[in-house]
């Protein structure tokens, strides 16, 4: 009879983040070894399956006290997984958009570009004479000449080109597509910030539930860390559009 197979590092961390939501608790390292064995992880594994969902931004850690205590909230895992799909979007749009550009590129490049030698420019027959000889190389000459020149002109465009593309560097910061995503990070952050600050209002709530006898050792302890009674989630201000446009 072959053993049962163990799970794999993925179905730990899904397992490992089940007791997180199941419960929305806080919990000690050594609460989560007594009950990840419960859910089919092994003692010995559960703090550095805990530790890969801390360093995905999955779990929050933190210390408090001389305790570190561990928790996730579903919101959390959400808004995680909301903001890497729309990473992920905007980076399949901006590839899309890139791609198409390059197409219709590589399609221009192509009007008007012809083959200057060859005998595929001229009749497959040509009477064999002097004259005939002196007319066929002297055509070839011409289209030589008219491609040279081009090559020419394209070179002078690529230079003027490049000219203009580095002063448009200089005027970056007033670039709509920039503005737009300085504002989208501005609102991740503000999103990331307020996340936190509910994450801090539900610790606060748990240590007052559960060391009422502490509560001024904690209120201490919030003021040291810069936690005070004016202390509340973040507003978005709106950005001075007007101002940016000029």
């Amino acid at each position: 009879m072959s053993k049962k197979r163990g799970l794999s590092l993925e179905e730990k961390r899904e397992k490992m983040l089940e007791i997180f939501y199941e419960s929305q608790d806080f919990f000690l390292l050594k609460e989560l070894e007594k009950m990840g064995p419960k859910k089919g992880v092994i003692t010995q594994s559960v703090k550095d399956v805990v530790q890969s969902l801390v360093d995905d931004d999955l779990v929050s850690k933190d210390k408090i006290g001389t305790s570190v205590y561990f928790w996730s909230l579903p919101s959390c895992a959400g808004n995680q997984l909301r903001n890497v799909r729309n990473k992920l979007d905007s980076d399949l749009q901006s590839s899309k958009k890139r791609h198409a550009e390059l197409v219709d590129q590589c399609e221009a490049l192509k009007k008007g570009r012809e083959e200057s030698v060859g005998y595929s420019l001229f009749p497959t027959y040509i009477p064999v004479s002097s004259t005939s000889v002196s007319l066929y190389f002297s055509m070839l000459n011409v289209k030589q000449d008219e491609r040279a020149e081009a090559l020419a002109d394209l070179k002078a465009i690529e230079l003027k080109h490049n000219e203009l593309k580095d002063e448009l560097a200089q005027y970056r910061d007033n670039d709509p597509a920039a503005f737009e995503a300085m504002k989208e990070a501005i609102e991740v952050a503000h999103a990331s910030a307020n996340r936190w600050t509910d994450n801090i209002f539900t610790l606060r709530q748990w240590c007052s539930n559960n060391f009422p006898q502490a509560k001024e050792q904690l209120e201490n302890m919030y003021r040291e860390v810069g936690i005070t009674d004016d202390f509340d989630y973040l507003e978005l201000a709106p950005l001075p559009l007007k101002e940016v446009a000029d």
